[in-house]
């Protein structure tokens, strides 16, 4: 039932986006029966040569809403004077200074005291505390969810989120709060980094080594799991024709025996008197490989090295990233066309950068294929990306740093609403991420369901017409202040093309632009002079109440509208 509503959805309120279903190649192959996709969606044959066609608002917005939580109008105004190249290397120029950790917020005025940290103070090196384990995973989600919030203009947030998706763990299973900080921490300091030395430093991150059991793996008792999701999930992928075998993933297993962790000083480490020092065989598909076992308190790192190297030797290391980045920044559909003039070239960028991530990003915003007409606004939003983005696209003011529990207890809302409408953040569904990055054929079409869309336009409405009050503050969107923003407020039609066009990352028809005027901002009159008259008015006497709710009234209409239609949910 929720597919048919979803297709519902999208073929009739995102009009031609999903259409009739007819005969087009899918590659890599994942399901054999299933090789159909509409028409209207196969791509172009546009590749990697990069973009020289005009740059202008749409451009931009395009960029901007796939690097970004959420499209400002001070952002738009901030990289109104750079070119596309200068846009694009802004955005992947992410500083190296980590922000400030998470806070106690939580025992202040309720029954969750923490004996170890006071209120206000971090607790990511505070010894464990089972009592407290709970709110610490929560102040670490709500501490993201306000990094999202207030995000620099560049990919890191984007890019971190991407890794969580790739390399997912579950703050419900590893049960410390300070393994997933660190966690996160080290997806956020190499998110443009190299891959390779990330996925080493993942297999020996202490939060993984407890969500994928590598801190009980041993000689006499091998545990498969990191080492099969290193090569399915992580590295080459599942979707070969020929690929890895069981042998492999049990050899893998015995590479990586001693790893374990101390809790105490919140770091891993390497017992060799655990680890396996026989000789591991490969199959064929790693040229029958052989890691050579061995002994000493360095072996657990040389042999893991030798691993990855034999796994990055493997070219489907290199497409089967490329693939998930593509799937994340442009579309989910690889056709023919883009696996042979996309994922193929950006692969061997990437293999030829030594599996740096920043020169493929770096092609791929700047292509002729990522500005493509048909790769914008293609794209459902997932649950975190609208409910940051609607509250940076509004210029919601949250409370500030000087209170703790209040300002904790409004990003814990965006980060609730994320979870309602399917995106728990530090606690995805299980190991592969979430479905809509990877299930096929629906993807994104996930993200939208009978349960979900009615729960997105909810929280537009609480923040529209009745905000949040929390702790002695109150959040909610300040229409007037939204309007007054533009250039010309007065003037209905340049104020509904200018949100339009922040708001919306595909055009709608100008008959649609005057029936919005003229139902909402005009209010069923015919004159634009209405709304000029109006606005005008409150300008002249922003303190009269009956002026003011005169504009803000017909404003919040708009904004209701406008965020409660199918575009709305597409970047």
């Amino acid at each position: 039932m929720e597919k048919i509503l979803r297709r519902d959805f999208l073929e009739q309120t995102a009009k031609s986006l999903l259409a009739e279903r007819e005969t087009a190649p899918v590659y890599p192959y994942t399901d054999p029966s299933n090789k159909t996709l509409p028409v209207n969606l196969r791509k172009t044959s546009t590749g990697i040569s990069q973009y020289v066609g005009v740059w202008t608002d749409a451009e931009r917005i395009h960029l901007l809403h796939r690097t970004l939580f959420g499209v400002s109008k001070a952002d738009m105004e901030f990289f109104k004077t750079l070119s596309m190249t200068e846009t694009v290397d802004y955005l992947l120029t992410v500083p190296t200074t980590p922000p400030s950790p998470p806070l106690n917020h939580y025992s202040i005025n309720t029954n969750q005291p923490d004996a170890e940290v006071p209120y206000g103070q971090t607790w990511v090196n505070a010894a464990v505390n089972p009592n407290i384990e709970g709110a610490r995973r929560q102040s670490l989600k709500y501490w993201w969810t306000g990094l999202m919030l207030n995000q620099e203009r560049n990919i890191r947030e984007k890019m971190t989120l991407f890794w969580h998706n790739h390399f997912a763990t579950e703050g419900n299973t590893i049960q410390d709060s300070r393994f997933m900080y660190k966690h996160h921490a080290l997806l956020r300091s190499m998110s443009l980094g190299n891959f390779k030395e990330l996925v080493k430093q993942i297999t020996v991150d202490p939060a993984m080594l407890v969500y994928l059991n590598g801190e009980s793996n041993t000689k006499t008792a091998p545990d498969e799991n990191y080492g099969r999701e290193l090569q399915e999930l992580f590295t080459v992928g599942k979707d070969l024709p020929n690929h890895y075998t069981e042998d492999d993933v049990k050899a893998a297993a015995r590479v990586l025996t001693g790893w374990r962790n101390n809790r105490t000083g919140i770091s891993s480490f390497f017992d060799s008197s655990k680890h396996d020092i026989t000789n591991k065989t490969f199959s064929s598909f790693y040229n029958n490989t052989i890691i050579t076992g061995r002994t000493g308190v360095n072996a657990g790192m040389d042999e893991l090295n030798d691993l990855l190297t034999m796994i990055f030797a493997q070219q489907e290391v290199a497409k089967y990233i490329v693939r998930k980045l593509y799937r994340y920044f442009v579309y989910y559909v690889i056709d023919a066309s883009v696996e042979t003039n996309v994922i193929v070239p950006l692969a061997a960028i990437f293999r030829n950068n030594n599996y740096d991530i920043k020169p493929v990003l770096n092609t791929l915003l700047k292509s002729e294929h990522f500005f493509d007409t048909l790769n914008r606004g293609c794209i459902i939003k997932q649950p975190i990306d609208h409910v940051v983005g609607l509250a940076r696209q509004m210029n919601l003011v949250f409370p500030g740093a000087g209170n703790t529990q209040q300002q904790y207890g409004h990003w814990q809302l965006v980060q609730n609403y994320a979870l309602l409408i399917g995106q728990d953040i530090g606690d995805p569904p299980n190991v592969a991420g979430w479905p809509a990055y990877y299930e096929n054929p629906q993807y994104h079409e996930i993200w939208i369901n009978s349960d979900s869309l009615p729960k997105r336009n909810q929280l537009c409405d609480l923040l529209i017409y009745v905000g949040y009050n929390r702790f002695g503050f109150k959040i909610i969107f300040d229409c007037l202040a939204f309007a007054s923003q533009f250039t010309t407020p007065g003037n209905p039609n340049v104020l509904i093309d200018q949100i339009v066009a922040l708001f919306y990352s595909v055009s709608i028809s100008s008959t649609s632009k005057t029936t919005l005027k003229n139902s909402f901002l005009l209010s069923g009159q015919t004159s634009d002079q209405y709304w000029t008259d109006a606005w005008n008015a409150y300008i002249a006497a922003p303190t009269n109440t009956t002026a003011k709710n005169t504009v803000n009234t017909r404003l919040q209409g708009l904004l209701k509208y406008l965020m409660g239609q199918a575009e709305y949910q597409l970047c």
